[in-house]
């Protein structure tokens, strides 16, 4: 298990999000807050009698700089959406710091499905008529597209990955900045998750439920280390080992598991705010609801409000989570994340206040 060392540990220093809810961070939060689910739309394809509920990113309410760049001039939504989140979340200072060489960024991206909607258009073109399918497209399939992108805005040449997995596996990019950091690899990192809505996820979500609304968009933390144990910013306090779905460890028992490692009292979890990954849905919530079922303390549900966004969910758990701590007086003495993926790992993570506070 991670576990931040108190002489230097990581912390939290930058947000930004893109959601059904908008283009910000603020929005994310403020809609989850509410407790309000948001509308969804129903969309079908030729052929498919089952209509997909979706909740969109809606259009930005204003024009944003960072969409002029030419880089960006042919992309798909989830290259906007990391673009978008990962700026927030560094800032303008930071962001010209680095573009300067003046701050070593790292970046880490993460999916679940990643880009599939120019990847499912180009496949299209491909079997309509090969010789006109656009190679134009075609760079835009690969994963690490996204994270290519946002790198070469900033002017970014530190290092720079892109992770596959479920939806959990956002946490083991945090922890992997997290090495990055303590072996100063870079002066900060970025860690990005991200989906865009395609009818072939839509679908294909149906076939483990139909109560599940797919959602889209990105959520980011900037991360730096703390060296002298100062900076008046959340914190990351640990991140449990990721327990593996396998014969003999079922969602269930690797749910349980993962709440374990987190070794709460039951002090702790009355001053605790617990962001789950419950979505209404009896197939898919189950494990959860059994791991967290005599849970005491106050709880969100953000694929409640928001949808399922897959990849990019619980990137948005943990946006909020640090959002709650980032006041002088925060309500909570600790933040909890529990991300228990759909078919590979259950991870969890736990946030606290500055050490000022």
């Amino acid at each position: 298990m991670l576990s931040a060392d108190t002489n230097a540990p990581i912390v939290i220093k930058g947000i930004g999000a893109v959601s059904p809810a908008g283009w910000s961070a603020n929005t994310l939060v403020a809609q989850t807050l509410s407790d309000q689910p948001l509308p969804h739309e129903e969309r079908t394809r030729e052929g498919n009698n089952h209509p997909a509920k979706v909740r969109p990113v809606p259009k930005p309410d204003a024009p944003q700089d960072f969409a002029r760049h030419p880089r960006l001039r042919r992309v798909s939504a989830i290259s906007r959406f990391v673009t978008a989140a990962g700026i927030e979340a560094l800032g303008q200072r930071r962001a010209e710091a680095v573009r300067q060489n003046k701050l070593r960024l790292g970046i880490v991206v993460v999916f679940a499905t990643g880009c599939v909607a120019y990847t499912g258009r180009f496949f299209q073109e491909v079997l309509d008529n090969p010789k006109l399918a656009s190679p134009i497209l075609f760079p835009e399939t690969v994963f690490n597209a996204p994270a290519s992108h946002l790198a070469a805005i900033l002017s970014c040449t530190g290092i720079n990955y892109t992770l596959l997995g479920d939806a959990a596996e956002y946490l083991s990019g945090l922890r992997l900045a997290s090495d990055w950091l303590t072996t100063h690899q870079c002066d900060g990192c970025l860690v990005i998750g991200a989906e865009e809505i395609d009818w072939l996820i839509s679908e294909a979500v149906q076939l483990f439920t139909r109560d599940a609304i797919l959602s889209e968009g990105a959520g980011a933390l900037y991360l730096e280390m703390d060296e002298d144990g100062t900076s008046n910013a959340p914190r990351i306090s640990c991140i449990t080992d990721p327990v593996l779905y396998t014969h003999d460890m079922d969602r269930n028992l690797a749910a349980k598991k993962m709440r374990a490692q987190l070794e709460l009292a039951a002090e702790v979890e009355k001053h605790s705010l617990l962001l789950d990954g419950l979505q209404s849905s009896k197939t898919l919530d189950k494990a959860e609801n059994n791991a967290w079922g005599n849970w005491s303390g106050q709880r969100l549900s953000i694929r409640k409000t928001l949808g399922d966004a897959l990849g990019a969910s619980v990137a948005w758990q943990c946006v909020a989570a640090a959002a709650q701590l980032k006041s002088n007086t925060p309500q909570y003495q600790s933040t909890l994340i529990s991300a228990v993926g759909l078919n590979q790992q259950s991870i969890a993570a736990k946030f606290i206040p500055p050490i000022s506070t």
